[in-house]
């Protein structure tokens, strides 16, 4: 576990995954939560506690994860973070304004559970923004290592948050155009897993400088598109929910 969350740390600056992550996702954070700076918000499984910085503007951003070791991180980079599991959050009900969690839920057994959790402690009005892993088609190492147990659908996605008593505003895809680099070669690492080592570090690794400023590029144009344009596949999925008054 530690080993993942130092490759992480590493990853988060400079990968071209990350910085598309945060294209992505921090404008959606600002048409959501708008000029309101004295929010409680709550990152579920907030791992090294990276992104509890762009959650940060908005008021009181607090972290909770069950690796020590990530809650460390996140407190020697000066943010707040509180070890717990996301399925049995240590916080009471109605607590927060906004709770999120990014490419989490798909390795918990019981993500039904932790939406639920995440919905008791959101106050009425509240607002839950996810990232998910999308479509079992990109299945690969990545999900091994990870120890992913499900990429969802947008009608999955979206069950999920009806289940927890929430109601879904968007389920949108994210990295479409990552998604036929995604499906070749995570379709060839399914076919020749027992046949060779798995790599640990293959997704997570930061490319050659060349190649990783071509996909920066990539993903960059592809989040300005989606400003405009909904992506009609990826590899992601963005979940914005809103708990009932």
């Amino acid at each position: 576990m530690e080993e993942r969350l130092e490759l992480t740390r590493q990853a988060v600056a400079t990968h071209f995954w990350y910085r598309g992550f945060r294209q992505f996702v921090v404008p959606v954070i600002a048409s959501v939560l708008g000029n309101r700076r004295n929010l409680r918000l709550l990152d579920c499984g907030s791992g090294t506690g990276d992104n509890l910085a762009f959650l940060a503007p908005y008021g009181r951003a607090v972290g909770v994860d069950l690796s020590l070791p990530g809650v460390a991180l996140a407190r020697a980079s000066g943010h707040r973070g509180v070890g717990g599991d996301v399925a049995r959050l240590p916080f009471l009900a109605e607590s927060f304004d906004v709770a999120t969690s990014f490419d989490v839920l798909q390795q918990i057994h019981g993500d039904a559970e932790a939406v639920r959790e995440m919905a008791r402690v959101v106050r009425p009005g509240g607002v839950l923004i996810l990232t998910l892993a999308a479509l079992e088609c990109l299945h690969g190492d990545h999900n091994v290592v990870w120890d992913e147990l499900r990429r969802y659908t947008p009608s999955s996605a979206a069950e999920l948050i009806r289940q927890a008593g929430l109601t879904p505003v968007r389920v949108s895809f994210l990295f479409a155009s990552l998604f036929p680099i995604l499906f070749v070669s995570r379709t060839v690492q399914r076919v020749t897993r027992r046949f060779r080592p798995l790599n640990e570090t293959s997704d997570i690794s930061v490319p050659s400088p060349p190649v990783n400023a071509v996909l920066t590029w990539l993903v960059t144009a592809e989040a300005l598109l989606a400003r405009i344009v909904p992506m009609p596949i990826g590899s992601s999925l963005l979940v914005i929910a809103r708990k009932p008054d």
